[in-house]
């Protein structure tokens, strides 16, 4: 039984969590982590990116010993039909810097470190251990937190609420609604082992050099979400996620498309020979600005995946949980340092901080995408991609036929599908939708 009071309980031990118990601990405050998996991580399926940056102002010099997979030199995109991909790429020898930007990181691993990390600046972390319900003062302030230990309060002044995407312990307590199926994507992946001179080979990578592959078109079978591909020094990270709500209206199975992009012909020569050691499903916000729940209140604050701070149209989530988790730990140093109450209206620093940064700016830029991308699905990511592919099998292909032939041809396989009005449309609504 815990029967100290802390100046802050943290739920979860992911990137929010770590960065937000990390950098109140850092600054003296005594924190309390709490987290329900086995150790820290250990829920966690993703092969994900790292953004440095981020991760730079929480703990300067985490190059010397956290655990990093590759350094990305090469982003490339596809645009997927049944039989082929139209892509494009970016690989700057830039990227081989003394500091790199951008790391692949298998996050069992990262997220046991970072805790490692957080406790070496003092906090007390605990993990098996699952937080029941947050306890109120007769004011409604939230004032700790009751676990399935034994049931006593554990007080604090502040609890940051680090819970994921589904945060139950949130919604339990009236702080959010429960995410819309269509606000959330589920995600299915698989590590694919191979000998680390293989995945240089098939990539073109040398040493530490890294490769990421993202997909959308036909492998979605018209709903939204998209296939990854991410390299790590042993294994690569392949998997595809779409919007819960698809999955309900079209009867589809995450583990049929993963199968299905798995054999693809543009994949299946990358993981030839490769030996799967791994399957899991992750849940993913993706609703968006406009799912963002409150972010603060008497007594709490709420960071990352389940403040639904994630950027689909960038696929970046890990820096925004991370910004998200330092912003609210500096907010209530600040609160703290001055001797206030943890009170809403001085909590809303958090809210300040954050609405200032580039979290929420991005998000606010593309408000509109995610529900744009759903309601028109099956164009953005079915017809197009078949299109697209068409347009550049007539453009490639030389038999003899006159290219002015070609490329009438496809305009009206274009206009067959879409109609001039409605490519028109398309091309508008997307224009307003990426200001």
């Amino acid at each position: 039984m815990i029967e100290e009071r802390f100046d802050a309980i943290v739920i979860g031990a992911g990137m929010a969590g770590n960065a937000a118990a990390h950098t109140m601990a850092a600054r003296g405050l005594k924190v309390l982590q709490l987290e329900r998996g086995e150790y820290p991580g250990s829920k966690n399926v993703q092969g994900a990116i790292l953004y440095a940056d981020m991760l730079e102002k929480i703990i300067p010099n985490f190059r010397e010993d956290a655990p990093l997979e590759r350094h990305l030199i090469e982003q490339r995109f596809w645009m997927m039909s049944d039989r082929s991909h139209t892509g494009m790429q970016h690989r700057s020898d830039d990227f081989n810097e003394e500091k790199p930007n951008r790391y692949t990181i298998i996050r069992s691993q990262f997220d046991r470190w970072f805790s490692k990390q957080v406790q070496g600046q003092g906090a007390v972390v605990i993990c098996e251990t699952t937080v029941t319900e947050l306890v109120r003062n007769s004011d409604g302030k939230v004032i700790g937190v009751r676990t399935d230990r034994d049931g006593d309060v554990i007080f604090a002044d502040v609890v940051v609420l680090a819970e994921g995407v589904t945060g139950l312990l949130g919604t339990r307590a009236g702080l959010r609604a429960t995410p819309k199926p269509d606000h959330v994507a589920l995600a299915v992946k698989e590590m694919h082992f191979l000998p680390q001179e293989t995945i240089e080979a098939r990539f073109n990578l040398r040493g530490d050099e890294g490769v990421v592959i993202e997909a959308v078109g036909s492998i979605s079978k018209g709903m939204t979400g998209m296939g990854f591909i991410y390299t790590n020094k042993e294994s690569l990270s392949l998997g595809i996620g779409c919007l819960v709500s698809d999955f309900a209206e079209k009867g589809e199975t995450p583990y049929g498309l993963l199968e299905a992009f798995k054999k693809h012909p543009s994949v299946a020569p990358l993981i030839a020979g490769s030996e799967v050691k791994e399957y899991a499903a992750h849940l993913i916000p993706e609703g968006g600005y406009k799912a963002i729940p409150d972010l603060f209140g008497d007594g709490w604050v709420v960071v990352g995946d389940a403040a639904q701070l994630n950027n689909a149209i960038h696929r970046e989530g890990s820096n925004l949980a991370m910004t998200s988790g330092r912003l609210a730990g500096q907010a209530i140093f600040q609160v703290k340092s001055r001797r206030d109450p943890m009170t809403k209206a001085n909590l809303a620093l958090y809210k300040k901080m954050i609405d200032d940064s580039f979290v929420m700016k991005d998000l606010k830029k593309y408000k509109d995408m995610p529900g744009l991308l759903h309601t028109n699905s099956k164009n953005f990511f079915l017809t197009y991609p078949e299109l697209v592919s068409k347009a550049m099998d007539n453009f490639l292909r030389v038999d003899g036929a006159p290219k002015i032939e070609k490329e009438n041809a496809s305009i009206r396989s274009f206009i067959k599908q879409r109609s001039l009005l409605g490519l028109f449309g398309d091309a508008l609504k997307l224009a307003r939708a990426w200001r």
